[in-house]
């Protein structure tokens, strides 16, 4: 049984018998259908899993948008003034991604946040190589790329 598709396809029959297909309608729809995912089949051993899963979405969301917001500030300042922050650079990190999916949601979303961009993965799938406009400290950048990491396989896993 797949639960964020029957998730979502409750939530899409939830907004089109309410004639609301806004992201408010949309929302309140998947927060129903979940409500009763969990509550219907409470006992079956995938519905736990998921359970745990919706939370830590949730928390990755706000986590991923409060990093996008900081990242395009500090490219827009370092635009828009005249100093000239950048120190580009390449590293190489090293990844407990295992799965394509790990890692292709990694990359992309590295790619998405402004400052960063996913060049290459090896060929053993062992390391991720980042390009960072902002490459000062390369033990803080590596950290905030872990923490990354780790919110995206705490969703996925």
């Amino acid at each position: 049984m797949n639960l964020l598709l029957s998730n979502l396809v409750m939530a899409m029959i939830w907004a089109a018998l309410t004639d609301t297909f806004t992201g408010g309608g949309l929302l309140v729809g998947f927060i129903i259908s979940y409500l009763v995912l969990v509550f219907v089949f409470r006992q079956h051993t995938d519905v736990r899993k998921y359970r745990q899963q919706v939370p830590r979405f949730i928390s990755f969301v706000v986590f991923f948008t409060k990093e996008l917001i900081m990242a395009n500030l500090k490219v827009a300042y370092d635009v828009l003034t005249p100093t000239n922050l950048m120190k580009p650079g390449v590293i190489a990190m090293p990844l407990r991604a295992e799965t394509d999916m790990e890692i292709t949601m990694l990359a992309n979303a590295i790619s998405l946040t402004p400052g960063s961009l996913s060049l290459d993965v090896s060929t053993d799938r062992r390391v991720l190589y980042v390009h960072v406009m902002y490459l000062y400290d390369e033990a803080a950048v590596l950290s905030e790329l872990k923490r990354l990491e780790t919110k995206i396989l705490r969703v996925m896993r």
